[in-house]
């Protein structure tokens, strides 16, 4: 039965909707053949009726203030600049409305900023947006941030498992604690607005998102929608709505963002309205009727037309048919892909609906030039006004202009707030609740926590591996131990839980002990990752490094039972890893609280069962790398292990082996990866070339030189025997090597991201002349920067990472969406330099970031 609401019918309430909801089926295929149509039928979606109800009194505020503000107060109100790119002093100068916190924006530019510093930051904005010495209406600036698994940018915050984690817990009034708990820690730093819940429902499980999701089911994501919104922003209707523990949310991506083709991040969602509407819209109406204040749009097309310029969906279906009445914020620079526009001038957006522009460092650019298209008619008064009133109307709902600056409000600088042990224990419980237990051979768990256990694999104390993507930065990685104050690895939980029971823990990444143990618990998986990053052309899990699954097979041999904790973001096909384990836990990606992992593993001091699991998949199990369309529902579906699979301790059917087959051939490349391991990624080839003649060589192997000398490639020694290559300039004549791939690289939306090149490299040799690094793509088209002054400041024979921003080299002429040659070195004189690694990375990973010239 699908989910419609016609126009001749009354709306539907939260109740109704969530009836309606249950009759959606679970899955239907991402993509449709016939889905070219963009054609939208407002009257064919549901109705909704939001459960935060119209104040007379608060709209005559809304009309009377706005009947005061200038042209310029008004364009000040709907522009968002990000806090690298804004000062206090700008909020003062242009009556800014907003600002927010990227993925690597931070106070100072510390990722590791001190939540003083954050409270701090929070109040100088908001005393610049309440400063009117030099004209203008005072309205408090709301600040948001990306509190997408607990206030995860805060050092020491609680850290929550992510969306597919809670999903698998398939507890929607835990997801309510969750709501409150990330919203209280959220205030205690300042800010106001959460950029959650997303209720993307993922189809394709190469998407670098998927774990943003709460299931492959559309049924299990409703069911979620209005719990988390209320935990959040409190009940509509009652006293604790928006008040001074509460945020407002950001329902995301609307529309379609978990189903573009071939799961590419902020590609083409190709299917019909009524899957757009029924599978991944259906988190929606339940978010709106709970009283969702804002909706975040899109970076996806809905067969071809882009979500930031879609108004049929943002205007005609959000705000009228579904009646929502707060405001509409695009995501990061999402309105400069609309056709036709540029991160600084998208009135395009503006009139499809999004009602505030997410413009990180073009807001000036913007602000500028819609302030020119109102002037000259091009976008009409009353869309502004309309887009004012609804920002107006969070901020009086949220009682802003009476609640002073956030350190002074109900929760502003209580610091012990964060992770403070009441909140922990929510955390821990989500982490017990989503383990999902697919193989228990032999009854291997739980363990006694009395007998000696060893504990393995690169996951064990590694909390950015632990807690994944947005996590004190955009991809979760660059951290160290110091960062997380309040949390526990998964080693830290266990040789507590052990050494109380009187047991022996040993912790040995690569499973070499002292003394043999009992069991071991290898804690394997996905490095940390978010989007562009994460995205995959298949399944397979880190093609062409079998460390884990060796390490396993070794314990294995020996006669030690091996139980796998596997640490993902998504399901991925481990067919030989689950073979080589007696006991297979997916443990996703759980956050601070490593302490809900041992209490499941573990029995209790007594020798009883502490905790069973209760986890079941949200996500279908894929049966090889290949079955990336793999969801319930599907005519075709036939996955390893369906959507809802989980044992308890109380199902001791054993598995069979594995079918070892993947159904992938030749080798595979990690995407963003250009070289490491001492070789080019598939597809990539090392060439040297002379500079001003033209000749080259391909350094198929190591060593190789041009014929006269000028530049020579040999393989040298780092953590691996030749796991890089050493380039030496001789100065005989300018050279130059670079990476040729064998076809286009696209890295435009990793460019719109602030994505960095990132060289794991060693100065040998100070240069002699001029060092450039470049990109191109054979049609002139290249892009370069120079290197001698970052250079200058490395030391020689140090080993360091060197990030360059993606977007100096597109400045500087590179077409970024087809790039042949991802990487040029190129010197006219004598220089040496060893490199271990080229990759795509974020800023927070570099030593040294290279600034644009």
């Amino acid at each position: 039965m699908e989910m419609k609401s016609r126009s001749n019918k009354r709306p539907l309430s939260c109740m109704a909707l969530a009836v309606a909801l249950a009759l959606v089926p679970l899955s239907v295929p991402a993509a449709d053949a016939g889905a070219a149509d963009a054609t939208i039928h407002p009257e064919f979606w549901p109705e909704v009726v939001p459960a935060s109800k119209v104040d007379a009194a608060m709209e005559k505020k809304i009309q009377d203030l706005l009947g005061q503000l200038s042209v310029e107060e008004k364009v000040g109100q709907v522009v968002q600049g990000d806090i690298a790119s804004i000062t206090p002093d700008d909020v003062r100068k242009y009556r800014l409305g907003s600002i927010f916190a990227g993925g690597n924006s931070d106070p100072g530019g510390k990722y590791n900023a001190t939540p003083a510093q954050w409270l701090a930051l929070a109040d100088a904005f908001y005393e610049a947006s309440m400063d009117t010495r030099a004209g203008g209406h005072a309205i408090p600036v709301i600040f948001g941030i990306d509190a997408v698994h607990g206030q995860s940018n805060i050092v020491g915050a609680t850290i929550f498992p992510h969306n597919i984690g809670l999903g698998a817990t398939r507890n929607p009034e835990l997801m309510r604690r969750i709501g409150e708990v990330t919203a209280a820690e959220t205030r205690v730093t300042g800010m106001e607005w959460a950029f959650a819940p997303t209720v993307a429902v993922p189809q394709d499980d190469r998407w670098g998102r998927t774990y943003e999701g709460f299931s492959e089911s559309p049924e299990i994501v409703a069911s979620f929608a209005a719990p988390i919104v209320e935990g959040l922003q409190g009940k509509a209707g009652s006293p604790e709505f928006l008040d001074q523990r509460r945020v407002i949310v950001s329902v995301k991506h609307f529309l379609g963002d978990g189903g573009t083709t071939n799961g590419k991040d902020q590609g083409d969602t190709q299917v019909t309205e009524a899957v757009l509407r029924d599978l991944h819209g259906a988190g929606y109406p339940p978010a709106i009727a709970a009283g969702a204040q804002s909706v975040m749009a899109s970076y996806n097309s809905f067969n071809g037309v882009k979500m930031h310029g879609n108004r049929s969906l943002l205007t005609d279906v959000l705000k009228e048919r579904m009646h929502f009445d707060g405001f509409v914020v695009g995501d990061w620079n999402g309105h400069g892909q609309v056709p036709g526009c540029t991160n600084e001038n998208c009135a395009k957006a503006f009139l499809a609906g999004v009602d505030v522009l997410m413009t990180p460092d073009s807001w000036k650019g913007h602000y500028n030039s819609l302030l020119a298209a109102v002037k000259s008619g091009e976008v009409p008064m009353a869309r502004l006004d309309d887009a004012v009133s609804r920002v107006l109307r969070v901020k009086f709902r949220l009682d802003m202009f009476n609640a002073g600056k956030p350190s002074a409000r109900v929760l502003g600088g209580k610091f012990d707030q964060l992770a403070s042990p009441a909140h922990r224990a929510v955390a821990r419980q989500a982490v017990r609740e989503s383990l999902v237990l697919l193989k228990n051979n032999g009854g291997t768990l739980p363990l006694d926590p009395g007998k000696r256990l060893l504990v393995a694999g690169d996951g064990a104390d590694n909390l950015s591996k632990q807690t994944g993507g947005w996590t004190l930065n955009w991809q979760g990685s660059g951290t160290v131990r110091a960062d997380y104050p309040n949390a526990d690895s998964i080693w830290d939980a266990l040789q507590r839980q052990v050494e109380a029971a009187g047991g022996v823990a040993e912790m040995s990444v690569d499973g070499r002990y002292k003394q043999k143990p009992d069991a071991a618990i290898v804690v394997f998986g996905e490095d940390a990752y978010a989007e562009f990053q994460g995205d995959l052309p298949n399944l397979l899990y880190r093609p062409g490094d079998d460390t884990d699954l060796e390490l396993m097979k070794r314990l294995k041999a020996e006669g030690i039972p091996v139980v796998a904790v596997f640490l993902s973001g998504r399901p991925l096909w481990v067919n030989r890893e689950i073979n080589a384990s007696d006991a297979f836990v997916a443990a996703w990606l759980p956050g601070s609280e490593g302490g809900g992992i041992a209490d499941v593993l573990l029995r209790s001091g007594d020798g009883k069962i502490a905790h069973d699991f209760k986890g079941k998949l949200s996500y279908s199990w894929p049966r090889d790398a290949l079955q990336v369309l793999n969801n319930a529902g599907q005519a075709d579906y036939s996955p390893q292990f369906p959507l809802g699979y989980g044992l308890t301790y109380a199902q001791s059917s054993p598995l069979a082996a594995l079918p070892e087959i993947s159904g992938v051939s030749g080798v595979q490349s990690v995407p963003g990866v250009y070289f490491s391991r001492g070789k080019p990624a598939p597809g990539l080839s090392l060439y040297l070339q002379h500079a001003t003649q033209g000749h080259q060589t391909k350094a198929s192997t190591l060593p190789a030189a041009l014929p006269d000398d000028s530049l020579k490639a040999t393989a040298i020694d780092h953590k691996a025997q030749e796991d890089s290559v050493r380039l030496t300039w001789s100065g005989k004549s300018p050279a130059r090597a670079f990476f040729l791939s064998d076809k286009p690289i696209d890295v435009v939306r990793e460019t719109n991201g602030d994505v960095m090149l990132m060289l794991a490299l060693r100065p040998d040799a100070p240069a002699q002349g001029a060092v450039t690094l470049g990109v191109d793509c054979n049609k002139g088209c290249a892009g370069k920067q120079k290197l001698n002054e970052g250079l200058a400041k490395l030391k020689t024979g140090e080993w360091t990472t060197l990030g360059v921003p993606l977007k100096c080299l597109q400045k500087t002429g590179a077409d970024m969406t087809r790039l042949d040659r991802p990487l040029i070195l190129e010197s006219d004189a004598a220089w040496q330099v060893s490199i271990s690694r080229v990759s795509l990375g974020s800023g927070n990973e570099a030593q040294h970031v290279l600034a644009c010239q």
